[in-house]
């Protein structure tokens, strides 16, 4: 049993695009500047988020999520990475109550409950004055075990309506006005796709962090909050901290994982997972490295190969030394834009550009959604990374699609039982020990993940390590 005492607070708002992002990397900012050790954490199955938290804190940002994790390992999670911090602040996702049914399963407030934190309630106040009041007082009567600590109002304009909305919420919901952040130019974080432009992305992310705390450093008070966050007790974990023993094989195995600003959504949990198996990470890119350097195996996860497209297919060396590897029998597994990136073209605007080509399937980036929301699929089929009967757990989160059909010839090892997939039916192309799917996992809930990138790496190492020189390729082997 482990257990916390770490201040938090959950910073959540009426529906998604409310503002609660920026508000929480000022406050987070704020008491950076104060000299606090803050924990970052982010609701939900997000990438970009995590990677202006992390920014803000100066430290890694993890995920606490029900659908992804089971309750213990959520809370596991967060005493294991609130250790050691003075305060604990989670960021919601969407609207408080809002989940994958109508009694918000897995919602934020669900979070907030799981872990004893009060909830700080980011209200946008666009062209509304007692209106405001009413969400507010509506969230807060909706069910009665989430603790309110109190409300930020974003997004208003001149002093007049600030006293309206003010007075209403005070007097009619019974909740304190933390703060009251005035609509600003230049105060909001770029939206593109599903979500923010990424921070590695962004054309001056230093100066966007200073302005919004800033911003919010003059218009809420930190002190109030913070000692909101102090009324959260003591946190119980059931579950042991997230941790592996080291992998037997493990031993000098090196993974290779694609980092760059093509190629950035990573669980951090899925990352310290193969560390703490024993192996060495070794990152590279697809944009700037000529060549793929000597690798037992290699992770590409997600990101926007579409905004990367012509630089992806500019280094011609990368993508070619990469296909001669996978033809030797080099494990990959690839995640959504990993999974782009290893077909054979990507369309961006009525131009085709080339990928790696390992799968004769063609993209298109288009402006509309084609797969977004919680991912759940079943082995159905045998390959070399997960046995039959295998369930996993997910996310996808995209804007590209097919625009062929000639995948369908293309051995498929999942099926499609929650979300879209390929098609709504398939998803996990299978090609020699190359494993390419748009769900995103995360090692917490899918401990298989590690085994089988370990266990995959271990193999490679030992086919090479054995095999008579001028014999061909590393053959590819069975899930064991």
């Amino acid at each position: 049993m482990f257990r916390t005492t770490v201040p938090r607070v959950v910073v959540s708002g009426l529906r998604g695009g409310s503002g609660k992002t920026v508000v929480t990397l000022g406050l987070i900012g704020g008491w950076q500047g104060q000299g606090l050790r803050i924990a970052p954490f982010k609701k939900g199955p997000d990438y970009i988020d995590p990677a202006w938290l992390r920014l803000a804190a100066g430290r890694e940002c993890h995920n606490l999520d029900t659908f992804l994790m089971p309750p213990a390992d959520v809370q596991a999670s967060f005493v294991t990475y609130g250790d050691g911090s003075d305060l604990g602040v989670i960021e919601g996702n969407r609207g408080l109550y809002d989940g994958i049914d109508p009694a918000g399963t897995y919602s934020t407030a669900e979070l907030a409950k799981l872990l004893g934190a009060p909830v700080v309630l980011v209200a946008d106040c666009t062209k509304s004055t007692r209106t405001v009041a009413a969400m507010v007082l509506g969230c807060r009567a909706l069910d009665r075990d989430v603790q309110f600590a109190g409300v930020i109002l974003n997004h208003v304009v001149g002093s007049r309506q600030e006293s309206v909305v003010r007075a209403a919420v005070e007097r009619d919901c019974g909740l304190p006005v933390f703060g009251v952040v005035p609509r600003m130019k230049g105060l909001t974080l770029v939206e593109r796709h599903l979500g923010l432009v990424p921070p590695a992305e962004h054309p001056d992310d230093g100066r966007l962090l200073e302005a919004v705390t800033q911003a919010v450093c003059e218009n809420v008070d930190l002190d109030a909050v913070r000692k909101a966050a102090g009324t959260a007790g003591v946190l119980e974990a059931p579950a042991g901290r997230p941790s592996a023993d080291r992998h037997p094989e493990a031993g000098g195995l090196r993974i290779g994982v694609i980092r760059d600003s093509a190629f950035h959504f990573y669980y951090p949990e899925n990352l310290q997972a193969l560390s703490r198996r024993g192996v060495e990470l070794v990152y590279v890119s697809a944009i700037h490295d000529a060549v793929l350097p000597e690798v037992d195996a290699l992770y590409i996860g997600g990101g926007f190969p579409e905004t990367h497209a012509s630089l992806l297919a500019g280094n011609d060396g990368f993508r070619r030394s990469l296909l001669g590897r996978i033809e030797a029998g080099l494990p990959v597994y690839a995640e959504c834009g990993g999974l782009i990136y290893l077909s054979e073209s990507l369309s961006v605007d009525g131009r085709d550009w080339p990928m790696v080509g390992v799968f004769p399937v063609r993209f298109v980036a288009d402006p509309l959604p084609q797969g977004h929301g919680y991912e759940v699929v079943r082995v159905d089929a045998d390959n070399p990374w997960f046995e039959r009967g295998v369930s996993l757990k997910g996310h996808e989160f995209r804007y590209c699609r097919s625009v062929d059909e000639r995948w369908a010839g293309v051995r498929s090892a999942l099926a499609v039982e929650r979300g879209y997939g390929l098609d709504g039916w398939r998803d996990g192309l299978v090609y020699k020990n190359v494993w390419a799917c748009f769900c995103h996992v995360h090692a917490v809930g899918s401990p298989q993940w590690a085994e089988a990138m370990v266990r995959q790496a271990a193999h490679y190492r030992a086919a090479v390590a054995t095999a008579r020189p001028g014999a061909g390729a590393a053959p590819a082997w069975g899930s064991g």
